[in-house]
């Protein structure tokens, strides 16, 4: 059964079926093409048995293996290896069909190569995946022909391989090469102009031009007759905490990743920064209950920690409960913290009705409320309208645009700070408003 179950006939074989058919229809009207037909048979029939002697010969002259990475980084490409040695004494050519997990809907993969006598060959091919979890692979089939092409030998390896999809840890380690200190200006970050300094302390030293003359230490300059400076340094191990609405705004999807999964991937690379600058990171997510509570530290473990609980937010897309986020916050965040609100407001009369419990939490914390533009409704508006639906869809997109920026203004009006950024540039602008932050002495 198991020959059978791996024997497969090639078109060329069909093509050559085919034409011997014809040719035994013309030989009813051309009698003499009879005889050729007969031999074509024999000639296919030979060439069959032949293929199959060839590949069959011996066990298992095909290897193969496919190598996953420990883990996969959602949104990122990832890279899969299939690693393929042929130890048939002749050139094979094979066809390559990876059981594919059912996250990426793709139902027409194959790869085509061919290996000479005792070679080895790495081919690699990209996975995007747009959701996190387990991702469960089939099995590895390879087709294997002869020159001749008239049958095929299926192989079969590494059945039953998962790997799981964590938050983008790629975008992590881009972030790690960059230097978040004083003076840092890298890619994608920009320079912040400090317009203050914070509390902590330092020491006490001789003025030089260009130091604020708001911070000479008169005491210290009567006592060495000369100018002296109090010198002070950026304040260390302060509470930031990201919290993620994982409630039914956050469901709308662009270029594949939900809002949700661009927030936990941002949570992410903003927490391992404030562990950088010496700060604590902590976390939570909410939707109907107040869940996945990290609290702020700052140990080796916190970045393990809070990856393993972003992996493992989950949610059906309730209304969110900001009622519920306030009793946690004031129970628990007994300290000025940073929170960076993940939400979504499309319209001013929904940022109303959550209002209250913004203000609530921004009388004792610093309070960014981080949410979307719609990147549809933005190129509907870069559109030239050339019809009346157009132009109607275009003072529409208008209006959506607008009543966003009316909720940025909504929300300073209360001292409520607030990042209204596109879903691709979440965590860029939210490490620039958290530097912004940090340089301004503003927490």
């Amino acid at each position: 059964m198991n020959f059978f179950r791996s024997l497969y006939l090639q078109p060329r074989f069909y093509y050559a079926g085919v034409g011997l058919v014809v040719l035994f229809g013309i030989s009813y009207f051309v009698p003499p093409l009879f005889g050729i037909a007969q031999l074509g048979i024999g000639i296919l029939v030979l060439l069959l048995l032949l293929d199959m002697l060839f590949l069959y010969m011996g066990r298992k002259k095909i290897r193969a293996s496919r190598i996953l990475p420990e883990k996969f980084s959602n949104g990122d490409r990832n890279t899969v290896s299939v690693e393929i040695t042929n130890l048939y004494p002749f050139k094979t050519f094979i066809e390559i069909i990876d059981e594919i997990p059912e996250q990426f809907q793709v139902r027409d993969f194959s790869l085509k190569l061919s290996l000479n006598a005792k070679d080895s060959k790495t081919i690699k091919y990209p996975l995007t995946p747009f959701k996190r979890g387990i991702y469960a692979f089939g099995d590895l089939n390879l087709y294997t022909s002869s020159i001749l092409g008239m049958i095929s030998k299926r192989y079969r390896f590494d059945s039953d391989q998962n790997v799981k999809t964590y938050p983008s840890f790629k975008q992590l380690k881009d972030f790690e090469l960059l230097n978040f200190n004083r003076n840092s200006i890298q890619m994608g970050v920009k320079k912040i102009r400090r317009i203050g300094h914070s509390m902590e302390f330092e020491q006490i030293k001789d003025y030089v031009q260009g130091d604020d003359l708001r911070t000479i230490n008169w005491k210290a300059t009567a006592k060495k007759n000369d100018l002296m400076v109090n010198l002070y340094q950026d304040e260390k191990s302060q509470p930031v905490y990201s919290i993620i609405d994982k409630g039914r705004a956050m469901q709308m999807p662009f270029n594949g990743l939900s809002l949700l999964d661009y927030a936990i991937n941002a949570t992410l690379v903003i927490s391992n920064v404030v562990l950088k600058n010496h700060d604590k990171a902590g976390m939570m997510a909410f939707s109907k209950k107040v869940e996945n509570v990290i609290v702020a530290e700052k140990r080796s473990s916190q970045m393990p920690l809070i990856l393993e609980s972003l992996y493992n937010i989950k949610t059906n897309f309730f209304e969110s409960d900001y009622s519920k986020l306030y009793a946690t916050v004031k129970q628990n965040i007994t300290h000025r913290s940073l929170i960076l609100l993940y939400s979504n407001f499309e319209t001013l009369d929904s940022l109303h009705r959550q209002l209250p419990y913004l203000k609530a939490i921004a009388k004792n914390h610093l309070l960014v409320v981080v949410f979307f533009k719609n990147t549809e409704v933005s190129k509907i508006m870069e559109q030239k309208a050339e019809t009346i639906q157009e132009i109607y869809d275009k003072v529409i997109a208008e209006k959506f645009a607008f009543e966003k920026r009316l909720i940025v203004n909504e929300l300073k009006k209360y001292g409520i700070y607030s990042i209204l950024t596109a879903p691709e540039n979440l965590t860029v602008n939210t490490i620039n408003k958290y530097l912004e932050i940090k340089a301004r002495g503003l927490l």
